[in-house]
């Protein structure tokens, strides 16, 4: 299969839903160095203890609001052929995945709370060897993605 073949990219409400999961992420930094700084007054500790978790959550928030779910969705592509399925993905280690049909044992679609509120669905399929996803469809894309998935490892299951 060639690169120009993987044009299946991810919903664009993923960076929306991504996004959400990184608002919270800081919210719990920020308690996290609420507490430190309320443990900091009581017990006299040096005030650079918070100061650096501070730090950390800050860079930590931009990460995942604004970094990481952009390059996440730039480097999502899956395609889904009569043979196989093949995911290209990652941020700082790309990778490339290829799952002949005839191994897939089964396929599923989740939605959490988070892609739920954007109408989004992940499918996932396994094999002997391990679990496999494809993140943030719309619930309509990811309903005929996992039936596809399913017709076609039905049928490569015939032709044994």
């Amino acid at each position: 299969m060639e690169h120009e073949q993987l044009t299946s990219r991810i919903d664009e409400k993923a960076l929306r839903a991504w996004r959400l999961s990184g608002w919270i992420s800081t919210g719990i930094y920020a308690l996290i160095v609420l507490a430190l700084l309320i443990v900091t007054i009581k017990f006299d500790w040096p005030i650079w203890i918070p100061a650096a978790a501070l730090a950390l959550a800050c860079l930590g928030a931009y990460l995942e609001i604004n970094l990481i779910p952009r390059l996440r969705y730039k480097q999502w592509r899956y395609a889904v052929t009569e043979h196989e399925i093949e995911l290209h993905h990652g941020i700082y280690f790309r990778k490339r995945t290829l799952i002949p049909m005839i191994r897939i044992q089964h396929v599923d679609s989740k939605q959490g709370p988070i892609l739920r509120a954007f109408g989004l669905a992940t499918v996932t399929f396994s094999t002997a060897a391990g679990s496999h996803q494809i993140p943030a469809l719309t619930e309509i894309r990811a309903d005929e993605v996992r039936r596809q998935i399913a017709r076609l490892a039905r049928i490569s299951d015939e032709e044994i």
